[in-house]
């Protein structure tokens, strides 16, 4: 196998002509790797997205080859994925106004260019899921929001069309399916590439902690921050330590570990209603 990539979480290796993702336990925060790793963060985040894949292959192709043909050492943990051409958008689907996005409405009235009814709140659950794509960081780097008109201008019409509609097809059946089991998707982020056939297929992760806001159904209320079963949570207690949110990050005190372990499992529990 051959490294041919280190992301903020995932390691990527080349092997027999595809790619093996690995899901570290790495947790990034504002763009920035923290240094103590939340264990078996890698293997939920790869379960889920697993299982998550199988619901949505009726919408969109994905780039899943096989979760067991991996090396020993990653089992559970890393997939082997057909290569794609990555498309250099990150999709992203909001249904509710929250992070980023709160911050954009709250300046703008709007998010992505993106109009918004005023009197929204933190937490407000918006009158129709919206795209509100941004770039594509590199790490140390934080990604900007852009417009729909930026993506036509970047990727073209039809291809800016197609990623629109499959981002809020993914996010729509997502939701759906967790609200059902009592999380809501807030929003979520998606990366789509192209296949040796041209066919534009979901990659990386979907659906997970680290790619999208989960919150208890029964908790929610808008107007307040949100109880986190992602990591906002570590988001939160970073942002409370005063750190400047560059390198390098302060490492993570054990309860925040464990807490944040806790939650990633709870979410993988109650979306797949198997036990970890």
């Amino acid at each position: 196998m051959k490294l041919i990539h280190s992301g903020k979480v995932r390691d990527v290796y080349e092997d027999r002509g595809d790619i093996i993702l690995v899901a570290s336990d790495r947790v990034s925060v504002y763009d920035v790797i923290l240094p103590t790793p939340i264990p078996d963060k890698g293997k939920v985040l790869t379960q889920l997205s697993l299982w998550w894949f199988d619901q949505l292959s009726d919408i969109v192709p994905n780039h899943i080859i096989s979760a067991t043909d991996v090396p020993a050492e990653f089992e559970g943990r890393a997939v082997r994925c057909r290569k794609l051409d990555m498309v250099q958008v990150e999709c992203i689907a909001r249904g509710y106004l929250a992070g980023l996005g709160l911050k954009e409405y709250e300046r703008d009235g709007a998010v992505s260019g993106v109009s918004l009814p005023a009197g929204l709140a933190e937490g407000s659950q918006l009158p129709e899921p919206i795209f509100t794509p941004t770039t594509k960081a590199q790490i140390g780097t934080h990604d900007e929001f852009i417009t729909f008109d930026d993506v036509v201008n970047q990727e073209g019409a039809e291809v800016a069309d197609e990623l629109r509609r499959i981002t809020l097809d993914v996010y729509k059946r997502g939701a759906e399916i967790a609200r059902a089991r009592g999380i809501i998707i807030a929003d979520t982020k998606l990366e789509f590439g192209w296949d040796e056939d041209g066919k534009l297929t979901l990659g990386d992760e979907v659906l997970t902690s680290d790619s999208s806001r989960f919150w208890p159904l029964e908790d929610w209320s808008p107007g307040r921050p949100q109880f986190a079963f992602d990591k906002q949570f570590v988001r939160d207690w970073a942002a409370g330590t005063g750190w400047d949110k560059k390198p390098p990050a302060p490492e993570v005190p054990q309860n925040i570990v464990d807490a944040t372990r806790a939650r990633y499992i709870e979410a993988y529990e109650r979306i797949t209603g198997k036990a970890w």
